[in-house]
Protein backbone atom coordinates (compact mmCIF):
# COMPACT_ATOMS: atom_id res chain seq x y z
CA UNK A 1 0.00 0.00 0.00
CA UNK A 2 1.22 3.48 -0.83
CA UNK A 3 0.43 6.57 1.23
CA UNK A 4 -2.01 9.08 -0.28
CA UNK A 5 -2.48 11.54 2.58
CA UNK A 6 -0.65 12.49 5.78
CA UNK A 7 -1.92 14.86 8.45
CA UNK A 8 0.65 15.78 11.08
CA UNK A 9 0.02 17.36 14.50
CA UNK A 10 -2.78 19.70 13.47
CA UNK A 11 -3.95 22.34 15.91
CA UNK A 12 -7.12 24.32 15.32
CA UNK A 13 -9.06 26.58 17.68
CA UNK A 14 -12.20 28.64 17.54
CA UNK A 15 -12.09 31.56 19.97
CA UNK A 16 -10.18 30.27 23.02
CA UNK A 17 -11.48 26.70 22.89
CA UNK A 18 -9.18 24.27 20.99
CA UNK A 19 -11.06 22.11 18.48
CA UNK A 20 -8.16 19.70 18.17
CA UNK A 21 -4.51 19.70 19.15
CA UNK A 22 -1.88 17.27 17.87
CA UNK A 23 -4.28 15.53 15.49
CA UNK A 24 -2.52 13.16 13.08
CA UNK A 25 -3.60 10.52 10.58
CA UNK A 26 -2.38 8.65 7.51
CA UNK A 27 -4.49 7.33 4.63
CA UNK A 28 -3.12 4.70 2.26
CA UNK A 29 -4.48 3.12 -0.91
CA UNK A 30 -7.55 0.90 -0.60
CA UNK A 31 -8.65 2.10 2.85
CA UNK A 32 -12.37 2.62 3.50
CA UNK A 33 -12.47 4.65 6.70
CA UNK A 34 -15.57 5.70 8.64
CA UNK A 35 -15.04 9.00 10.47
CA UNK A 36 -17.09 9.34 13.64
CA UNK A 37 -17.31 11.82 16.48
CA UNK A 38 -19.76 14.08 18.23
CA UNK A 39 -21.27 17.18 16.65
CA UNK A 40 -18.71 19.96 16.81
CA UNK A 41 -15.74 17.58 17.27
CA UNK A 42 -14.07 18.95 14.12
CA UNK A 43 -14.76 16.31 11.47
CA UNK A 44 -15.89 18.75 8.75
CA UNK A 45 -13.19 21.22 9.77
CA UNK A 46 -10.54 18.53 9.27
CA UNK A 47 -11.79 17.95 5.71
CA UNK A 48 -11.71 21.71 5.01
CA UNK A 49 -8.13 21.94 6.27
CA UNK A 50 -7.11 18.99 4.07
CA UNK A 51 -8.68 20.75 1.06
CA UNK A 52 -7.03 24.09 1.91
CA UNK A 53 -10.34 25.83 2.62
CA UNK A 54 -9.31 26.57 6.21
CA UNK A 55 -5.93 26.99 7.86
CA UNK A 56 -4.62 25.22 10.92
CA UNK A 57 -2.63 27.10 13.54
CA UNK A 58 0.01 24.37 13.70
CA UNK A 59 0.87 21.17 11.83
CA UNK A 60 0.77 20.35 8.15
CA UNK A 61 -1.06 18.32 5.51
CA UNK A 62 0.83 16.34 2.88
CA UNK A 63 -1.13 15.23 -0.17
CA UNK A 64 1.04 12.82 -2.10
CA UNK A 65 1.59 13.19 -5.81
CA UNK A 66 -0.44 10.11 -6.72
CA UNK A 67 -3.52 11.29 -4.80
CA UNK A 68 -6.53 12.61 -6.73
CA UNK A 69 -9.02 13.89 -4.17
CA UNK A 70 -12.79 14.04 -4.68
CA UNK A 71 -14.52 16.20 -2.07
CA UNK A 72 -18.25 16.06 -1.32
CA UNK A 73 -19.36 18.85 1.01
CA UNK A 74 -22.32 18.92 3.38
CA UNK A 75 -24.28 21.88 2.06
CA UNK A 76 -22.46 23.87 -0.63
CA UNK A 77 -23.63 23.29 -4.19
CA UNK A 78 -21.14 23.39 -7.10
CA UNK A 79 -23.93 24.00 -9.63
CA UNK A 80 -26.44 26.68 -10.55
CA UNK A 81 -30.02 25.56 -9.99
CA UNK A 82 -30.93 26.73 -13.51
CA UNK A 83 -28.30 24.47 -15.14
CA UNK A 84 -29.37 21.20 -16.70
CA UNK A 85 -27.89 18.06 -15.20
CA UNK A 86 -25.93 17.17 -18.33
CA UNK A 87 -24.84 20.78 -18.81
CA UNK A 88 -23.37 20.93 -15.32
CA UNK A 89 -21.71 17.51 -15.59
CA UNK A 90 -19.98 18.31 -18.88
CA UNK A 91 -18.96 21.78 -17.66
CA UNK A 92 -17.53 20.61 -14.34
CA UNK A 93 -15.77 17.50 -15.66
CA UNK A 94 -14.77 18.58 -19.17
CA UNK A 95 -15.88 15.16 -20.43
CA UNK A 96 -18.13 14.11 -23.27
CA UNK A 97 -21.88 13.81 -22.75
CA UNK A 98 -21.83 10.02 -23.21
CA UNK A 99 -19.23 9.63 -20.45
CA UNK A 100 -21.28 11.80 -18.10
CA UNK A 101 -24.48 9.93 -18.97
CA UNK A 102 -22.80 6.58 -18.34
CA UNK A 103 -21.67 7.61 -14.85
CA UNK A 104 -25.09 9.17 -14.12
CA UNK A 105 -26.70 5.86 -15.06
CA UNK A 106 -24.93 4.17 -12.13
CA UNK A 107 -27.06 6.37 -9.85
CA UNK A 108 -30.27 5.82 -11.88
CA UNK A 109 -30.30 9.29 -13.44
CA UNK A 110 -32.17 8.56 -16.65
CA UNK A 111 -31.77 10.25 -20.03
CA UNK A 112 -34.96 12.26 -19.62
CA UNK A 113 -33.71 13.59 -16.27
CA UNK A 114 -30.34 14.72 -17.66
CA UNK A 115 -31.94 17.55 -19.64
CA UNK A 116 -33.93 18.91 -16.69
CA UNK A 117 -32.82 21.88 -14.58
CA UNK A 118 -31.12 20.79 -11.36
CA UNK A 119 -33.36 23.08 -9.32
CA UNK A 120 -36.40 21.05 -10.37
CA UNK A 121 -35.10 18.01 -8.42
CA UNK A 122 -35.50 17.24 -4.73
CA UNK A 123 -32.46 17.25 -2.44
CA UNK A 124 -31.73 13.54 -2.85
CA UNK A 125 -31.49 13.78 -6.62
CA UNK A 126 -29.35 16.92 -6.35
CA UNK A 127 -26.99 14.91 -4.15
CA UNK A 128 -26.87 12.22 -6.86
CA UNK A 129 -25.75 14.91 -9.32
CA UNK A 130 -23.03 16.10 -6.91
CA UNK A 131 -21.80 12.53 -6.41
CA UNK A 132 -21.69 11.86 -10.17
CA UNK A 133 -19.79 15.14 -10.78
CA UNK A 134 -17.22 14.19 -8.14
CA UNK A 135 -16.73 10.69 -9.57
CA UNK A 136 -16.26 12.02 -13.12
CA UNK A 137 -13.01 13.59 -11.86
CA UNK A 138 -11.70 10.02 -11.46
CA UNK A 139 -10.59 10.43 -7.83
CA UNK A 140 -8.73 7.74 -5.91
CA UNK A 141 -9.32 9.36 -2.51
CA UNK A 142 -12.82 10.54 -1.56
CA UNK A 143 -13.63 12.91 1.29
CA UNK A 144 -17.35 12.43 1.89
CA UNK A 145 -18.91 14.83 4.40
CA UNK A 146 -22.36 13.57 5.42
CA UNK A 147 -23.33 12.32 1.94
CA UNK A 148 -26.40 10.56 3.37
CA UNK A 149 -28.11 13.74 4.56
CA UNK A 150 -31.37 14.27 2.66
CA UNK A 151 -30.78 11.15 0.54
CA UNK A 152 -33.77 8.99 -0.19
CA UNK A 153 -33.37 5.30 0.56
CA UNK A 154 -32.88 4.32 -3.11
CA UNK A 155 -30.00 6.79 -3.55
CA UNK A 156 -28.50 5.71 -0.24
CA UNK A 157 -28.56 2.05 -1.31
CA UNK A 158 -26.99 2.93 -4.69
CA UNK A 159 -24.23 4.94 -2.99
CA UNK A 160 -23.70 2.11 -0.51
CA UNK A 161 -23.31 -0.37 -3.38
CA UNK A 162 -20.83 1.93 -5.15
CA UNK A 163 -18.68 2.50 -2.06
CA UNK A 164 -18.54 -1.20 -1.21
CA UNK A 165 -16.94 -1.89 -4.59
CA UNK A 166 -14.85 1.32 -4.83
CA UNK A 167 -11.22 0.38 -5.48
CA UNK A 168 -9.86 3.69 -4.18
CA UNK A 169 -9.76 5.04 -0.63
CA UNK A 170 -12.26 7.18 1.18
CA UNK A 171 -12.88 9.00 4.43
CA UNK A 172 -16.61 9.00 5.16
CA UNK A 173 -18.25 11.22 7.76
CA UNK A 174 -21.68 9.87 8.58
CA UNK A 175 -24.03 9.55 11.53
CA UNK A 176 -25.88 6.68 9.89
CA UNK A 177 -24.58 3.67 11.81
CA UNK A 178 -26.00 1.12 9.36
CA UNK A 179 -24.42 2.92 6.39
CA UNK A 180 -21.01 3.04 8.10
CA UNK A 181 -21.29 -0.63 9.05
CA UNK A 182 -21.96 -1.65 5.45
CA UNK A 183 -19.37 0.52 3.68
CA UNK A 184 -16.32 0.98 5.95
CA UNK A 185 -13.79 -1.54 7.16
CA UNK A 186 -11.77 0.85 9.33
CA UNK A 187 -12.70 3.54 11.86
CA UNK A 188 -11.33 6.96 12.73
CA UNK A 189 -12.80 8.68 15.78
CA UNK A 190 -12.22 12.38 16.36
CA UNK A 191 -12.83 13.15 20.00
CA UNK A 192 -11.42 15.52 22.60
CA UNK A 193 -8.94 17.02 20.16
CA UNK A 194 -7.35 13.75 18.98
CA UNK A 195 -7.81 11.21 16.20
CA UNK A 196 -7.97 7.54 17.17
CA UNK A 197 -7.52 5.07 14.32
CA UNK A 198 -8.76 1.48 14.57
CA UNK A 199 -8.16 -1.01 11.72
CA UNK A 200 -11.61 -2.60 11.97
CA UNK A 201 -15.24 -1.58 11.31
CA UNK A 202 -17.29 0.63 13.63
CA UNK A 203 -19.02 -2.15 15.58
CA UNK A 204 -15.69 -3.81 16.41
CA UNK A 205 -14.23 -0.44 17.41
CA UNK A 206 -17.10 0.34 19.79
CA UNK A 207 -16.77 -3.12 21.35
CA UNK A 208 -13.00 -2.63 21.68
CA UNK A 209 -13.50 0.72 23.43
CA UNK A 210 -15.98 -0.83 25.84
CA UNK A 211 -13.62 -3.71 26.60
CA UNK A 212 -10.65 -1.38 27.13
CA UNK A 213 -12.61 0.76 29.55
CA UNK A 214 -13.77 -2.33 31.44
CA UNK A 215 -10.20 -3.68 31.57
CA UNK A 216 -8.95 -0.31 32.83
CA UNK A 217 -11.60 -0.23 35.57
CA UNK A 218 -10.72 -3.75 36.74
CA UNK A 219 -7.00 -3.05 36.62
CA UNK A 220 -7.42 0.21 38.55
CA UNK A 221 -9.49 -1.61 41.17
CA UNK A 222 -6.65 -4.11 41.71
CA UNK A 223 -4.05 -1.34 41.81
CA UNK A 224 -6.12 0.58 44.37
CA UNK A 225 -6.29 -2.55 46.54
CA UNK A 226 -2.51 -3.01 46.33
CA UNK A 227 -2.00 0.68 47.10
CA UNK A 228 -4.12 0.39 50.23
CA UNK A 229 -2.16 -2.70 51.27
CA UNK A 230 1.21 -0.98 50.79
CA UNK A 231 0.00 2.22 52.46
CA UNK A 232 -1.14 0.21 55.48
CA UNK A 233 2.33 -1.37 55.76
CA UNK A 234 4.05 2.01 55.38
CA UNK A 235 1.82 3.69 57.94
CA UNK A 236 2.40 0.81 60.35
CA UNK A 237 6.20 0.57 60.11
CA UNK A 238 7.45 3.94 58.82
CA UNK A 239 8.65 5.03 62.24
CA UNK A 240 9.73 1.62 63.49
CA UNK A 241 13.53 1.53 63.39
CA UNK A 242 13.81 -2.12 62.38
CA UNK A 243 11.22 -1.72 59.60
CA UNK A 244 12.03 1.75 58.35
CA UNK A 245 14.01 0.52 55.34
CA UNK A 246 11.23 -1.92 54.41
CA UNK A 247 8.66 0.86 54.81
CA UNK A 248 10.72 3.08 52.48
CA UNK A 249 10.91 0.22 49.97
CA UNK A 250 7.13 -0.21 50.12
CA UNK A 251 6.72 3.55 49.70
CA UNK A 252 8.76 3.40 46.49
CA UNK A 253 6.60 0.51 45.27
CA UNK A 254 3.53 2.59 46.11
CA UNK A 255 4.77 5.50 44.02
CA UNK A 256 5.47 3.19 41.09
CA UNK A 257 1.95 1.79 41.03
CA UNK A 258 0.06 3.71 38.36
CA UNK A 259 -3.58 3.44 37.39
CA UNK A 260 -4.74 3.55 33.77
CA UNK A 261 -6.26 6.92 32.94
CA UNK A 262 -9.84 6.54 31.75
CA UNK A 263 -10.73 9.53 29.61
CA UNK A 264 -13.95 11.08 30.83
CA UNK A 265 -16.64 9.91 28.43
CA UNK A 266 -18.31 12.60 26.36
CA UNK A 267 -21.85 13.29 27.50
CA UNK A 268 -24.56 11.50 25.56
CA UNK A 269 -28.06 12.83 25.09
CA UNK A 270 -30.58 11.27 27.47
CA UNK A 271 -33.83 11.90 25.67
CA UNK A 272 -37.15 11.50 27.41
CA UNK A 273 -40.56 11.79 25.77
CA UNK A 274 -43.20 12.52 28.45
CA UNK A 275 -45.92 9.84 28.36
CA UNK A 276 -49.43 10.86 27.34
CA UNK A 277 -52.68 9.73 28.98
CA UNK A 278 -53.67 6.42 27.39
CA UNK A 279 -56.48 7.01 24.88
CA UNK A 280 -57.96 4.80 22.20
CA UNK A 281 -59.38 5.80 18.87
CA UNK A 282 -58.29 7.39 15.62
CA UNK A 283 -55.54 10.01 15.72
CA UNK A 284 -55.75 10.93 12.02
CA UNK A 285 -58.07 10.06 9.17
CA UNK A 286 -57.44 11.01 5.52
CA UNK A 287 -60.25 10.79 2.97
CA UNK A 288 -59.77 10.87 -0.83
CA UNK A 289 -57.20 13.64 -0.51
CA UNK A 290 -55.10 15.11 -3.32
CA UNK A 291 -51.81 16.80 -2.45
CA UNK A 292 -49.50 19.10 -4.36
CA UNK A 293 -49.27 22.72 -5.49
CA UNK A 294 -51.59 24.91 -7.59
CA UNK A 295 -49.88 23.89 -10.82
CA UNK A 296 -48.64 20.41 -9.87
CA UNK A 297 -50.51 17.39 -8.48
CA UNK A 298 -48.13 15.16 -6.51
CA UNK A 299 -50.48 12.37 -5.40
CA UNK A 300 -54.22 11.80 -5.43
CA UNK A 301 -57.00 9.62 -4.02
CA UNK A 302 -55.22 9.26 -0.67
CA UNK A 303 -57.20 7.51 2.06
CA UNK A 304 -55.92 5.99 5.29
CA UNK A 305 -56.33 6.31 9.03
CA UNK A 306 -53.87 6.10 11.92
CA UNK A 307 -54.70 4.90 15.41
CA UNK A 308 -53.48 6.70 18.51
CA UNK A 309 -50.02 5.51 19.53
CA UNK A 310 -49.00 4.24 16.07
CA UNK A 311 -45.50 4.99 14.82
CA UNK A 312 -45.68 5.29 11.04
CA UNK A 313 -42.67 5.71 8.75
CA UNK A 314 -43.39 7.47 5.44
CA UNK A 315 -41.08 5.94 2.83
CA UNK A 316 -40.32 6.47 -0.85
CA UNK A 317 -37.90 8.20 -3.20
CA UNK A 318 -37.22 11.92 -2.97
CA UNK A 319 -39.48 14.04 -5.11
CA UNK A 320 -42.38 11.59 -4.82
CA UNK A 321 -44.30 13.51 -2.16
CA UNK A 322 -43.25 12.42 1.35
CA UNK A 323 -42.54 15.95 2.53
CA UNK A 324 -45.57 17.30 0.63
CA UNK A 325 -47.78 14.77 2.45
CA UNK A 326 -46.32 15.70 5.83
CA UNK A 327 -46.63 19.45 5.10
CA UNK A 328 -50.26 19.01 4.13
CA UNK A 329 -51.12 17.06 7.26
CA UNK A 330 -49.23 19.67 9.32
CA UNK A 331 -51.34 22.45 7.78
CA UNK A 332 -48.43 24.12 5.97
CA UNK A 333 -50.09 23.27 2.62
CA UNK A 334 -53.76 23.13 1.67
CA UNK A 335 -54.99 19.86 0.14
CA UNK A 336 -55.97 20.24 -3.51
CA UNK A 337 -59.00 18.01 -2.92
CA UNK A 338 -60.42 15.75 -0.24
CA UNK A 339 -59.79 16.19 3.44
CA UNK A 340 -57.99 15.03 6.58
CA UNK A 341 -59.04 15.23 10.20
CA UNK A 342 -57.28 14.78 13.54
CA UNK A 343 -58.99 13.35 16.61
CA UNK A 344 -60.55 15.55 19.28
CA UNK A 345 -58.23 17.61 21.52
CA UNK A 346 -55.06 16.50 19.72
CA UNK A 347 -52.02 18.79 19.82
CA UNK A 348 -49.67 18.55 16.85
CA UNK A 349 -45.92 19.18 16.73
CA UNK A 350 -44.16 19.55 13.37
CA UNK A 351 -40.42 19.27 12.68
CA UNK A 352 -39.61 20.32 9.11
CA UNK A 353 -36.37 19.43 7.30
CA UNK A 354 -35.02 22.96 7.27
CA UNK A 355 -36.35 24.20 10.62
CA UNK A 356 -32.85 24.32 12.20
CA UNK A 357 -31.70 26.71 9.46
CA UNK A 358 -34.67 29.02 10.14
CA UNK A 359 -33.85 29.67 13.81
CA UNK A 360 -33.24 33.28 14.81
CA UNK A 361 -29.43 33.48 15.06
CA UNK A 362 -29.66 36.30 17.64
CA UNK A 363 -31.77 34.26 20.08
CA UNK A 364 -30.09 32.48 22.97
CA UNK A 365 -30.53 28.74 23.54
CA UNK A 366 -32.39 29.18 26.84
CA UNK A 367 -34.62 31.96 25.48
CA UNK A 368 -35.63 29.82 22.50
CA UNK A 369 -36.50 26.82 24.67
CA UNK A 370 -38.54 28.95 27.09
CA UNK A 371 -40.47 30.43 24.15
CA UNK A 372 -41.13 27.00 22.60
CA UNK A 373 -42.25 25.52 25.93
CA UNK A 374 -44.99 28.06 26.51
CA UNK A 375 -46.26 29.61 29.76
CA UNK A 376 -47.61 26.40 31.37
CA UNK A 377 -44.22 24.61 31.43
CA UNK A 378 -42.09 25.08 34.54
CA UNK A 379 -38.57 26.49 34.33
CA UNK A 380 -37.13 23.33 35.89
CA UNK A 381 -38.71 21.25 33.08
CA UNK A 382 -37.09 23.55 30.51
CA UNK A 383 -33.69 23.19 32.20
CA UNK A 384 -34.09 19.42 32.44
CA UNK A 385 -34.99 19.09 28.75
CA UNK A 386 -32.06 21.35 27.83
CA UNK A 387 -29.72 19.11 29.83
CA UNK A 388 -31.16 15.99 28.18
CA UNK A 389 -30.12 17.45 24.83
CA UNK A 390 -26.65 18.42 26.18
CA UNK A 391 -27.25 22.13 26.76
CA UNK A 392 -25.88 22.86 30.24
CA UNK A 393 -25.28 26.03 32.27
CA UNK A 394 -23.42 28.52 30.04
CA UNK A 395 -24.74 26.77 26.91
CA UNK A 396 -28.14 28.30 27.65
CA UNK A 397 -26.67 31.76 27.10
CA UNK A 398 -25.08 30.90 23.76
CA UNK A 399 -26.48 32.71 20.72
CA UNK A 400 -27.92 30.29 18.18
CA UNK A 401 -25.53 31.72 15.55
CA UNK A 402 -22.54 29.88 17.11
CA UNK A 403 -24.20 26.45 17.21
CA UNK A 404 -23.21 23.65 14.81
CA UNK A 405 -25.81 22.04 12.53
CA UNK A 406 -26.21 19.13 14.95
CA UNK A 407 -26.62 21.45 17.94
CA UNK A 408 -29.34 23.42 16.12
CA UNK A 409 -31.16 20.17 15.31
CA UNK A 410 -30.96 19.12 18.98
CA UNK A 411 -32.29 22.51 20.04
CA UNK A 412 -35.32 22.25 17.70
CA UNK A 413 -36.12 18.73 18.90
CA UNK A 414 -35.83 19.77 22.56
CA UNK A 415 -38.25 22.64 21.96
CA UNK A 416 -40.68 20.34 20.18
CA UNK A 417 -40.70 17.74 22.98
CA UNK A 418 -41.27 20.45 25.60
CA UNK A 419 -44.67 21.07 24.02
CA UNK A 420 -45.93 17.58 25.02
CA UNK A 421 -47.76 17.07 21.74
CA UNK A 422 -50.16 14.18 21.08
CA UNK A 423 -48.94 13.78 17.49
CA UNK A 424 -45.42 14.38 16.17
CA UNK A 425 -44.83 14.98 12.45
CA UNK A 426 -41.09 14.63 11.85
CA UNK A 427 -39.40 15.27 8.50
CA UNK A 428 -35.80 13.96 8.54
CA UNK A 429 -35.19 14.65 12.26
CA UNK A 430 -31.85 12.76 12.27
CA UNK A 431 -30.02 14.96 9.76
CA UNK A 432 -26.85 16.44 11.33
CA UNK A 433 -27.22 14.42 14.55
CA UNK A 434 -24.37 12.17 15.71
CA UNK A 435 -25.36 8.53 15.92
CA UNK A 436 -25.35 8.48 19.75
CA UNK A 437 -28.05 11.18 19.70
CA UNK A 438 -29.88 9.44 16.84
CA UNK A 439 -30.01 6.21 18.84
CA UNK A 440 -31.08 8.01 22.02
CA UNK A 441 -33.87 9.75 20.08
CA UNK A 442 -34.94 6.47 18.44
CA UNK A 443 -35.07 4.69 21.79
CA UNK A 444 -37.13 7.48 23.36
CA UNK A 445 -39.59 7.76 20.46
CA UNK A 446 -39.86 4.00 20.08
CA UNK A 447 -40.84 3.62 23.74
CA UNK A 448 -43.32 6.53 23.74
CA UNK A 449 -47.09 6.32 23.31
CA UNK A 450 -47.11 9.50 21.21
CA UNK A 451 -48.54 9.10 17.71
CA UNK A 452 -45.68 9.62 15.25
CA UNK A 453 -45.57 10.09 11.48
CA UNK A 454 -42.04 10.53 10.27
CA UNK A 455 -39.79 10.63 7.23
CA UNK A 456 -36.27 9.27 7.62
CA UNK A 457 -33.79 7.30 5.53
CA UNK A 458 -31.69 6.30 8.53
CA UNK A 459 -32.35 2.56 8.63
CA UNK A 460 -31.40 2.04 12.27
CA UNK A 461 -33.68 4.91 13.30
CA UNK A 462 -36.66 3.66 11.28
CA UNK A 463 -36.24 0.06 12.44
CA UNK A 464 -36.26 1.14 16.09
CA UNK A 465 -39.42 3.25 15.82
CA UNK A 466 -41.75 2.18 13.01
CA UNK A 467 -44.67 -0.09 13.76
CA UNK A 468 -45.95 0.30 10.18
CA UNK A 469 -45.09 2.13 6.96
CA UNK A 470 -46.80 4.28 4.33
CA UNK A 471 -45.33 4.15 0.81
CA UNK A 472 -45.32 7.25 -1.38
CA UNK A 473 -44.57 6.98 -5.09
CA UNK A 474 -45.98 7.10 -8.60
CA UNK A 475 -48.67 9.58 -7.60
CA UNK A 476 -50.04 7.20 -4.94
CA UNK A 477 -49.93 7.03 -1.15
CA UNK A 478 -50.82 3.71 0.49
CA UNK A 479 -50.36 1.71 3.66
CA UNK A 480 -47.81 -1.04 3.03
CA UNK A 481 -48.31 -4.70 3.82
CA UNK A 482 -44.55 -5.08 4.42
CA UNK A 483 -42.59 -4.26 7.53
CA UNK A 484 -39.56 -2.01 7.03
CA UNK A 485 -36.96 -4.75 6.57
CA UNK A 486 -39.06 -6.46 3.89
CA UNK A 487 -39.58 -3.10 2.21
CA UNK A 488 -35.78 -2.65 1.94
CA UNK A 489 -35.38 -6.18 0.62
CA UNK A 490 -37.91 -5.58 -2.19
CA UNK A 491 -36.43 -2.15 -2.93
CA UNK A 492 -32.99 -3.70 -3.44
CA UNK A 493 -34.53 -6.21 -5.82
CA UNK A 494 -36.13 -3.38 -7.83
CA UNK A 495 -32.79 -1.54 -7.98
CA UNK A 496 -30.96 -4.76 -8.96
CA UNK A 497 -28.64 -4.35 -6.00
CA UNK A 498 -26.82 -7.52 -5.02
CA UNK A 499 -27.28 -8.58 -1.43
CA UNK A 500 -23.93 -10.16 -0.57
CA UNK A 501 -24.83 -10.29 3.10
CA UNK A 502 -27.46 -12.95 2.28
CA UNK A 503 -25.01 -15.00 0.23
CA UNK A 504 -22.40 -14.60 2.93
CA UNK A 505 -24.90 -15.70 5.55
CA UNK A 506 -25.65 -18.91 3.66
CA UNK A 507 -21.96 -19.56 3.09
CA UNK A 508 -20.84 -18.97 6.65
CA UNK A 509 -23.69 -20.47 8.70
CA UNK A 510 -21.92 -23.81 9.20
CA UNK A 511 -18.60 -22.11 9.82
CA UNK A 512 -20.23 -19.92 12.48
CA UNK A 513 -21.78 -22.94 14.20
CA UNK A 514 -18.40 -24.69 14.30
CA UNK A 515 -16.70 -21.53 15.58
CA UNK A 516 -19.33 -21.09 18.32
CA UNK A 517 -18.71 -24.65 19.53
CA UNK A 518 -14.96 -24.05 19.42
CA UNK A 519 -15.21 -20.78 21.37
CA UNK A 520 -17.45 -22.29 24.04
CA UNK A 521 -14.92 -25.11 24.62
CA UNK A 522 -12.07 -22.58 24.82
CA UNK A 523 -14.11 -20.41 27.19
CA UNK A 524 -14.57 -23.33 29.57
CA UNK A 525 -10.81 -23.82 29.69
CA UNK A 526 -10.03 -20.12 30.10
CA UNK A 527 -12.61 -19.68 32.86
CA UNK A 528 -11.06 -22.65 34.66
CA UNK A 529 -7.64 -20.97 34.35
CA UNK A 530 -9.17 -17.73 35.67
CA UNK A 531 -10.66 -19.57 38.66
CA UNK A 532 -7.35 -21.34 39.35
CA UNK A 533 -5.54 -18.00 39.23
CA UNK A 534 -8.04 -16.44 41.67
CA UNK A 535 -7.64 -19.37 44.07
CA UNK A 536 -3.84 -19.13 43.83
CA UNK A 537 -3.95 -15.36 44.47
CA UNK A 538 -6.06 -15.91 47.58
CA UNK A 539 -3.60 -18.57 48.82
CA UNK A 540 -0.59 -16.30 48.23
CA UNK A 541 -2.30 -13.32 49.87
CA UNK A 542 -3.07 -15.51 52.89
CA UNK A 543 0.56 -16.71 53.14
CA UNK A 544 1.77 -13.12 52.77
CA UNK A 545 -0.56 -11.88 55.51
CA UNK A 546 0.58 -14.66 57.84
CA UNK A 547 4.21 -13.62 57.30
CA UNK A 548 3.30 -9.94 57.90
CA UNK A 549 1.60 -10.96 61.16
CA UNK A 550 4.83 -12.74 62.22
CA UNK A 551 6.83 -9.58 61.47
CA UNK A 552 4.36 -7.49 63.46
CA UNK A 553 4.53 -9.86 66.41
CA UNK A 554 8.35 -10.10 66.29
CA UNK A 555 9.46 -6.55 65.49
CA UNK A 556 12.93 -7.09 67.01
CA UNK A 557 13.67 -10.39 65.28
CA UNK A 558 14.99 -10.81 61.78
CA UNK A 559 14.42 -13.98 59.76
CA UNK A 560 16.24 -14.17 56.45
CA UNK A 561 14.13 -17.21 55.49
CA UNK A 562 10.84 -15.40 56.12
CA UNK A 563 12.10 -12.32 54.27
CA UNK A 564 12.96 -14.49 51.26
CA UNK A 565 9.55 -16.12 51.53
CA UNK A 566 7.85 -12.68 51.37
CA UNK A 567 9.96 -11.71 48.35
CA UNK A 568 9.20 -14.99 46.62
CA UNK A 569 5.44 -14.72 47.36
CA UNK A 570 5.35 -11.09 46.17
CA UNK A 571 7.10 -12.03 42.93
CA UNK A 572 4.79 -15.01 42.34
CA UNK A 573 1.71 -12.94 43.22
CA UNK A 574 2.63 -10.31 40.62
CA UNK A 575 2.97 -13.06 38.01
CA UNK A 576 -0.38 -14.62 38.89
CA UNK A 577 -2.08 -11.20 38.81
CA UNK A 578 -0.72 -10.53 35.32
CA UNK A 579 -1.87 -13.98 34.25
CA UNK A 580 -5.36 -13.24 35.67
CA UNK A 581 -5.59 -9.92 33.79
CA UNK A 582 -4.49 -11.47 30.49
CA UNK A 583 -6.90 -14.38 30.91
CA UNK A 584 -9.80 -12.04 31.73
CA UNK A 585 -9.00 -9.90 28.68
CA UNK A 586 -8.95 -13.05 26.52
CA UNK A 587 -12.32 -14.18 27.94
CA UNK A 588 -13.81 -10.74 27.18
CA UNK A 589 -12.62 -10.93 23.57
CA UNK A 590 -13.98 -14.45 23.14
CA UNK A 591 -17.36 -13.57 24.68
CA UNK A 592 -17.53 -10.54 22.38
CA UNK A 593 -16.86 -12.74 19.35
CA UNK A 594 -19.41 -15.28 20.56
CA UNK A 595 -22.00 -12.51 20.90
CA UNK A 596 -21.41 -11.41 17.31
CA UNK A 597 -21.78 -14.99 16.05
CA UNK A 598 -25.09 -15.66 17.80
Amino acid sequence: MSILLQVNNLKKSYDIEPLFDGLSLTVSTGEHIGVVGRNGAGKSTLFKIIMGLEEAEEGDVKIHQSARIGYLRQQENPFELTETVIGFLTRSSGKEEWECAKMAGQFHLKKTQLTREIGSFAGGYQMRVKIVAMLLEDPNLLLLDEPTNYLDLSTLLLLEQFLRSFSGSFLLISHDREFLKRTCNETLEIAQGKASFFPQPLEAYLLYKEQQEEFARRYNKKVAKEQRHLQTFVDRFRYTASKASQAQSKLKQLHKLQTITIVNPINTATIYVPPLPEKKGTALSVHEMTIGYPDVTVASNISFYIERGEHVAIVGNNGQGKTTLLKTIAGALEPLAGSFKFGVHIRIGYYAQHVPEMLNPKDQVGTHLAYMAGPDVKDQDVFKMAGNFLFHDDDLKKPISVLSGGEKARLCLAGLLLQKNDVLLLDEPTNHLDFETVEALAEALGASNTTILFVSHNRTFVNNIATSIIEVGGGKVRRSLHDYENYIYHLKERLHIAMPELLEEEKTTNEQKERRIEIREELKQEKKHLHDAEVRMMELEKEKQELFVWFEQNPNSFSRIKKEQVDHITYELEGVEKEWLLTQEKIDRMEGELGRLV
